[in-house]
């Protein structure tokens, strides 16, 4: 009887038997697709209670259900495709595409446990996301949130799951592992009358007494581990100019859990000192006129004459007489 169905309809559509039951056939497999996707997901969501790990295996149990799908599908429609080789090659690359994210991650989970790029409790930064490592699965490691629209690689207090395949996409930044400490940079603008040298010792000193000391041996041992080679790591003052006046740059290493605190404290001696040094004062952004016929050196502007100011008489030129007083 169905023969006799698929023939009439073959003869209604003007189509070959053969290509009605391959559709007959395709459909069936969709069916039976549709129903095992249910199936899968009622089934794992009665037996695995945490949601990431539901998530995962759902995901992974639909997808090679499309994977067998696909296969059983190709042997409908392709029937020259015969022997065990030729049906293991089929079966590996139709795993290898529908699951080709998992596997991805998989992946991933056996670079950080061999090659060991981090470990719990170690700072990193992924692509955009920066945080402190919590916990690291088979398929996707935790990041407990840094910075965003917090300042100084401060916690957010967000967890952020990033699938474990990201480590072959993106660079990833140690902020920790094989050498303990981050380079930390204040910089101080006095302004162009200060005395910038004396700004410059007052700052030199509060590293010299807050900045943390790197011992040699701890030093050595990083390097023992990667090359790392610094020209100098102890603390140092920097000297250049902006447009609002001279900025004193303070560079110093630090724990990089300890930025923000090490910071805070140093402005507030810098703050402390500076207030108390008469002949130091802090710069920011003003808009000030300035006459080079009467403020400029003497030598340069010899030649000048000066522009008289708004209300005011021109200044006296030397030898001048006085016109006499003519009120009386």
């Amino acid at each position: 009887m169905f023969d006799a169905f698929i023939q009439w309809i073959a003869e209604a559509l003007g189509a070959s038997p053969e290509l009605i039951k391959k559709i007959a056939a395709s459909l069936g497999i969709f069916a039976v697709y549709a129903i095992g996707r249910r199936f899968i997901a009622n089934l794992i969501g009665r037996g695995v209670d945490d949601g990431a790990a539901r998530y995962r295996f759902t995901k992974a149990g639909q997808l090679l259900l499309l994977g067998v799908a696909l296969i059983v599908l190709a042997r409908v429609w392709f029937q020259g495709a015969t022997g065990v080789g030729t049906w293991l090659g089929l079966l590996s690359a139709g795993v290898a595409v529908a699951l080709q994210d998992p596997l991805e991650n998989l992946a991933g989970w056996v670079y950080i446990v061999i090659s060991r790029p981090f470990r719990v409790g170690d700072r990193i930064q992924i692509d955009s996301h920066a945080g402190d490592v919590v916990d690291i699965h088979p398929f996707s490691f935790t990041l407990l949130e840094i910075g965003n629209w917090v300042d100084a690689d401060q916690s957010t207090g967000r967890l952020i799951h990033i699938p474990n395949g990201w480590l072959f996409k993106h660079a990833i930044a140690g902020y920790d592992h094989g050498f303990p400490y981050i380079w930390n940079e204040i910089a101080v603008t006095v302004t162009f009358e200060s005395e910038w040298r004396k700004a410059k010792a007052l700052l030199e000193q509060i590293l010299a007494e807050q900045a943390q000391v790197i011992e040699k041996e701890e030093f050595d041992r990083a390097s023992d581990v990667m090359h790392i080679e610094y020209a100098r790591v102890t603390p140092v003052v920097w000297t250049d100019t902006v447009p609002e006046g001279i900025r004193l740059t303070m560079r110093y290493l630090c724990p990089p859990r300890r930025r923000r605190v090490s910071a805070s404290l140093m402005w507030e001696s810098i703050l402390e000192v500076i207030g108390n040094t008469p002949d130091v004062d802090f710069a920011y952004p003003t808009t000030r006129r300035f006459d080079h016929a009467v403020e400029g050196k003497a030598k340069l502007r010899s030649n000048v004459a000066p522009r008289p100011l708004a209300g005011r008489e021109p200044p006296a030129q030397p030898g001048a007489v006085e016109p006499a007083d003519k009120s009386e």
